[in-house]
């Protein structure tokens, strides 16, 4: 993807001053997402979310139920504050693994992970990439990037886990025995890297540009890992992969708006800031990334939302849409390669069965729900 991103920008496809003003605007979002995936995986090195993991099989008392709201509280806050690739890696194999070991189906738990990790990504600019790009377009601050969009946030969370809590009830029902604990190899290690997220999340919506504290904190870990654990410390960290990817998407995209491609979606995306037009965006967003992906279904059809209610409508489509195909977003197939790494199956055929109806029954309801909350009726 970035080949052909470099081919359009060599070719005169993509124009050089466009390109000067995409990379003004996307190189501190692709340094946050650096820093983050760093911040992520060395907290996960020192143990922390294993510890957690812990934690949440004592509280949950033995009750599946119990066990199953504290996972949907965990996938939240890691949703939100850390992105939903994040849960799709790191969040993933420890909550399959827990219901593994304590004798439960991991469906719904697997499910309930991977579909927060996809709906509850709306409610702040650093849980989702097309977030940060909304948020950079809007010149909002986080809080009220969270005002505009909070309605549809409380659907993108509720309904699903309504729809998940009545099909899986009988699995959600009953107890687990005690579950093994993991040792803990290096306290001060745990202790650093607890106190630093401690630190960062506030950071990360107090209206500093979010690169600077996430960059903070990814230096305080390198530092405290070469100094306590440098084997642990690998360029594989960094996710060079869902860089280049990024990258080239970003330029491909706006070599085709460079060469009409906003013209072409005008029509199909409508115009204006009623219900229907707000349902045709959101619905037309959510099409393009179960076709496509979301983050390319963001950055097409961004050009055409125009008004932060239509902007807000398209985050909708591309946030709490994605749950139909296996290639809607990259945390769904960061997801299955986890459960892939842990024997679990997926039927994909049951899994968009499944992410359609949520889809029609969330979309709409996000939609007037925001539409309602903006004062546009």
């Amino acid at each position: 993807m970035l080949l052909a991103g470099a081919a359009c920008l060599a070719s005169g496809l993509l124009p050089g001053a466009d390109f000067e003003i995409l990379a003004v605007r996307t190189a501190p979002i692709l340094l946050f997402v650096v820093a983050m995936t760093v911040v992520t995986e060395l907290v996960s090195e020192a143990g922390l979310f294993q510890v957690v993991t812990d934690r949440i099989a004592v509280l949950g008392r033995g009750r599946v139920w119990l066990l199953w709201l504290l996972i949907v509280a965990l996938a939240t806050l890691s949703t939100v504050f850390l992105s939903l690739d994040t849960t799709a890696v790191l969040v993933t194999p420890l909550v399959v693994l827990l219901a593994v070991h304590a004798g439960i189906p991991a469906l719904p738990f697997a499910l309930t992970t991977v579909w927060l990790a996809n709906t509850a990504s709306l409610i702040l600019p650093v849980s989702n990439l097309t977030n940060l790009l909304a948020q950079n377009r809007l010149a909002l601050s986080p809080l009220d990037y969270a005002r505009l969009v909070w309605a549809p946030s409380l659907v993108g969370l509720v309904v699903p886990l309504l729809i998940i809590a009545v099909a899986f009830r009988r699995q959600l029902r009953g107890r687990y025995g005690p579950q093994p604990r993991h040792q803990v190899t290096d306290r001060p290690l745990l202790v650093v890297s607890a106190v630093v997220l401690l630190f960062l999340l506030p950071a990360l919506v107090s209206g500093i540009p979010v690169q600077y504290p996430a960059l903070v904190a990814a230096a305080f870990l390198l530092a405290a890992f070469a100094w306590k654990r440098l084997s642990a410390l690998k360029w594989s960290m960094i996710p060079w992969r869902p860089l280049m990817l990024t990258a080239g998407l970003f330029m491909l995209v706006e070599a085709l708006h460079a060469n009409g491609l906003a013209a072409l979606l005008a029509g199909i995306a409508g115009g204006g800031e009623s219900l229907p037009a707000l349902l045709q965006l959101a619905g037309t967003g959510a099409l393009a990334a179960n076709a496509a992906n979301n983050l390319p279904a963001y950055l097409a059809l961004e050009p055409v939302a125009g008004s932060p209610v239509r902007l807000a409508a398209l985050l909708v489509g591309v946030n709490l849409g994605p749950l139909v195909s296996p290639w809607a977003s990259l945390a769904t197939l960061l997801w299955h390669e986890r459960l892939q790494a842990l024997n679990v199956s997926i039927r994909w055929s049951g899994f968009a069965v499944a992410g359609l109806v949520t889809v029609v029954l969330v979309l709409p309801v996000a939609v007037l729900l925001l539409w309602a909350s903006s004062g546009m009726h």
